[in-house]
This record gives structure tokens, C-alpha cells and sequence, in this order.
């Protein structure tokens, strides 16, 4: 079994394309007007935008959410929860032993929440020359 859809709620669908191609980088399948929806390819899955849809809350997994969370910052994206350590996989449940999960939240264009999530070595993020 694999994720094959997920649907999220677009007031102005333009604008959401925009911000899901443009912004976030993903790739516009097909749109329909009327009735107004658009479908776009987020990795394996398939992104619906449609006006009539619930705001539903997704995780999109990004190299570097530090870096991910600052470049959107850049472009004008609200950050809504900056890029923290949740949890450091000491049992190695979802991957590696010993790596941390980090995430960050986002707003898209239509204030939807979108989480980003990466993974790094614990030593990646050891403090570098005693700081």
C-alpha cells in the first residue's frame, strides 16, 4: 500500500498552483475548470487543490528543513513554527538509530499549515568548535 492522494483546500486555485509549483516545487498534472480542481505530483502522490475541500495537514519531506525553512522565508513564506528537533531516533524506528527528526511549519498561500520534515545525523548537528 502507498498514499496515493491527498486533498487540501485552495480559496483562490491559481494562487495555490502557484505556490505548489513555484514555491514548493511541485509538478502541475492537470486542472479543471470548472469544476476547480488542480492536480499536482508531490513525489509519489498526487496533491488535490480544490475550493469545496477541508484544509488537511501534510508533511512534506525536504533534504535540510534549516535550510528549507530559511530559503521559503526568503521568498516570503510565513513560517509558522521554525525548524526544531522533535525526536532523536535512539531505536531506530523510522530509519537510522541515533538520527533526529526535525520538522518546521509553513503556511501556504491559502493558510493551510504544511509541515516539513527532514532527518540528520546526530553529528551533523553537534556544535562546531566548542559553540
Amino acid at each position: 500500500m502507498e498514499l496515493h492522494q491527498v486533498v487540501k483546500h485552495a480559496e483562490d486555485l491559481d494562487r495555490a498552483v502557484a505556490f505548489y509549483t513555484d514555491i514548493l516545487g511541485g509538478e502541475l498534472i492537470a486542472k479543471f475548470e470548472p469544476p476547480g480542481l488542480a492536480f499536482l505530483r508531490i513525489g509519489d502522490a498526487r496533491l488535490l487543490l480544490e475550493h469545496g475541500a477541508p484544509s488537511a495537514l501534510i508533511y512534506l519531506r525536504v533534504e535540510d528543513v534549516r535550510i528549507a525553512a530559511t530559503s521559503l522565508a526568503d521568498r516570503g513564506v510565513t513560517i509558522e513554527s521554525p525548524p526544531h528537533r522533535i525526536h532523536v531516533d535512539t531505536d531506530g524506528a523510522f530509519g537510522e538509530p541515533g538520527w533526529e527528526e526535525w520538522m518546521a511549519f509553513i503556511k501556504d498561500s491559502e493558510g493551510n499549515l504544511v509541515g516539513l520534515a527532514s532527518r540528520h545525523a546526530s553529528s551533523e548537528l553537534a556544535p562546531k568548535n566548542g559553540l
